[in-house]
């Protein structure tokens, strides 16, 4: 069962649209130190979707709600109107999902003109509306949970918006740092998070910005929370998601390599997990793959933790990334 209580700590993969689909899920829960992940959102507009789009966008559905080595992954959901939420909930649980989440976050302005995602930020009732009507469509034992930011323009906002998504029965609220306006620019404000989780009596769950382990730390120092959400910094550095579960008690001590990392062994894997769940069709898959790869480099290069990117940049071809790439020092292997 994915659930997050008082008291216990966690680590959540974060649901980054076009970034944490099932192959990327798959390498996260591969390395082993992720309590559960959150599924990239599963739009909700004029209809309310069949199985057959859950099993499309959350194939770990059909394998008990989880990746093929064991890692949980809970359902989100992003919509505005509170019945369709609600009606898809309810196909989402009968699809075999076992716990929910609504996306009250996403900043893309194509979600937030269709009134989902964000914009829902500038609404704390309807915020209560949909988290309620979702919760009393569902099993009690799945759990409803609400992924929000701090505030469509201001950082305040998000103390009456927290309020609003407990008083609709979200078991848990997972809260980035930063207003829709922000997007994903610097800093994040921690600080707001530990004022909500001061607030309520539910499990308060800090995201953004955290790269590196001192951030992490400076993170936990200014929020006081015991559960975090990784997103960007997971997948920039693979070791970090193990230092910061050591940190919260759920792992033991890595044992870290000699820097820089070898990408290798994670793009294969990337790469073996997209051909299991068939992303993309035969004919496309070379494109889709090289463009993945280098999408993942990208966001290591940013981070410090590769710095072999312009000579793989314009690779046309999995081949040639791979080749591009040194055989640096070794890593331990994946699990």
């Amino acid at each position: 069962m994915i659930r997050i209580q008082l008291g216990v700590p966690a680590l959540v993969l974060a649901p980054m649209e076009g970034l944490a689909d099932a192959p990327m899920r798959a390498v996260q829960g591969e390395l082993g130190a992720f309590t559960f992940a959150v599924s990239e959102f599963v739009r909700i507009s004029q209809n309310v979707p069949p199985r057959s789009v859950f099993y499309k966008h959350i194939p770990e559905l059909r394998n008990g709600n989880r990746t093929p080595t064991g890692l949980p992954v809970q359902v989100q959901l992003l919509g505005g109107d509170p019945e369709r939420m609600a009606l898809s909930a309810r196909v989402a649980c009968a699809a075999g999902a076992s716990a929910i989440d609504i996306n009250f976050g996403c900043p893309a302005p194509t979600v937030n003109s269709h009134d989902g995602g964000a914009t829902l930020l500038k609404y704390p009732h309807r915020i209560r509306e949909i988290v309620r009507t979702i919760r009393q469509a569902v099993p009690a034992e799945i759990p409803v949970s609400a992924k929000m930011r701090l505030g469509w323009d201001t950082t305040d906002a998000v103390l009456e918006n927290a309020v609003m998504a407990a008083e609709g029965g979200a078991a848990w609220i997972t809260i980035h740092g930063r207003t829709k306006t922000q997007a994903y620019r610097p800093p994040a404000y921690w600080q707001n998070i530990g004022k909500v989780r001061e607030l309520l009596d539910i499990p308060v769950v800090a995201n953004g910005d955290i790269w590196t382990l001192e951030a992490f730390r400076r993170c936990r120092d200014e929020t006081g929370c015991l559960h975090y959400m990784l997103g960007r910094g997971a997948l920039a550095d693979p070791f970090l998601t193990h230092q910061i579960a050591h940190e919260l008690g759920i792992g033991p001590a890595p044992t870290l390599p000699e820097r820089p990392l070898d990408w290798r062994p994670y793009l294969e894997r990337l790469i073996a997990y997209t051909a299991h769940y068939e992303v993309a069709p035969p004919e496309k898959s070379g494109r889709y793959l090289t463009a993945r790869l280098k999408q993942w480099l990208k966001i290591a290069e940013l981070c410090g933790n590769f710095a072999a990117f312009d000579q793989i940049k314009r690779a046309e071809s999995v081949e040639e990334i791979l080749e591009g790439i040194s055989p640096l020092r070794a890593i331990s292997p994946l699990r």
